[in-house]
């Protein structure tokens, strides 16, 4: 039996809100700069500390399937309680509607182009679609909508943020780290100190490691080669856990000038993306456009790191966080606002 997680006080902070324009900044900053190695950008962008968004404020493939979730959820929501009968339609058709839209020109990733194409058929089992080898950051880089949504039991959410992973990310750790990065959201946004939040994630990691989400996954194990449901969604969880370890780690020596990839990983798979969004987030708490500036200037998946970190910001410090001329001006604001002050209320 599950129970409800406290209801989060968004009034004044506005944490929903934060959190998407911050996902979508990061995003914006960072996209200029995937692909390119530390020193390329400094040689493109000048100081990292000084890092401007640009003029025309475009995103990538990371907002707009966070864009994905979100309408989905809310018509999930709006029909009655959240239930994987009631998410996977929506969430499919959102998914394929992406794959087909010619706003689809953003270096999607190829494990999403993948399984949305195969999610065109309708009779298709979703679980046929899923890439059950990828644990791509494409699964979790499109969480923060499911940690945002008020009303959730942990059930609900745990399940509904591993389903949207499974949909196109299938490996077990793209699970685990898609949970993982909603709980993380949903810590912030209820106030959590970010000081104790490695402590809490690895808490809660630890106590989901053999839970496998039968209601919301069904025979989605089945498509690897693991002996039980248990054994399969474990080894997503020791992952999560073994990097949670690294991030601990360079949170007790941090060294902001020196690339957060060197710690914790580039980001181009779930566990790794998730921390160091993290750790930019952490070693600027409360300076949240220096920790996305700081996700921006790294080696590695610098969109898809930036924007979880600017979710992590967000979360933690509301719709304030963010300048304004920089929040007007990036692409598709007026959704995110609007969402977002649809779960601040």
């Amino acid at each position: 039996m599950t129970t409800a997680t406290p209801p989060v006080r968004h009034a004044t902070k506005r944490a929903a809100t934060g959190s998407l324009l911050g996902l979508a900044l990061g995003d914006a900053l960072g996209f200029p700069t995937e692909f390119n190695d530390v020193p390329s950008i400094l040689a493109k962008c000048g100081p990292w500390r000084e890092m401007e968004l640009p003029k025309r404020a475009f995103v990538s493939d990371d907002t707009q399937m966070t864009l994905a979730v979100a309408r989905a959820l809310r018509t999930a929501t709006d029909r009655g309680p959240l239930a994987p009968e009631g998410l996977l339609p929506p969430l499919r058709a959102e998914f394929v509607e992406w794959y087909v839209s010619p706003e689809n020109n953003r270096a999607p990733g190829r494990t999403c182009l993948t399984a949305c194409e195969l999610l065109q058929d309708e009779l298709r089992p979703w679980q046929d679609a899923s890439q059950i080898g990828s644990k791509g950051c494409g699964a979790n880089m499109r969480v923060a909508p499911i940690g945002l949504a008020p009303g959730l039991d942990d059930e609900q959410r745990a399940g509904a943020a591993q389903l949207q992973s499974g949909l196109t990310h299938g490996h077990p750790t793209a699970l685990a780290a898609s949970d993982l990065t909603a709980h993380a959201v949903r810590l912030l946004a209820g106030g959590a100190e970010p000081t104790g939040l490695v402590g809490l994630l690895r808490s809660y990691a630890l106590g989901q490691r053999t839970r496998y989400h039968h209601r919301w996954l069904g025979d989605l194990w089945t498509r690897s080669q693991d002996p039980s449901p248990e054994h399969f969604i474990a080894r997503g969880w020791d992952d999560c856990l073994a990097v949670l370890e690294r991030l601990g780690e360079a949170l007790r020596r941090p060294s902001p000038e020196t690339d957060p990839c060197l710690a914790t990983g580039e980001g181009w798979i779930a566990e790794e993306a998730m921390a160091t969004g993290l750790l930019c987030f952490l070693l600027f708490p409360d300076r949240p456009v220096t920790a996305l500036r700081r996700a921006a200037c790294t080696s590695g998946d610098s969109d898809s790191i930036a924007c979880l970190a600017g979710a992590f910001a967000g979360a933690h410090t509301g719709a304030g966080a963010w300048p304004t001329a920089w929040a007007d001006r990036v692409e598709h604001q007026g959704e995110l606002a609007a969402l977002g002050a649809l779960w601040d209320r």
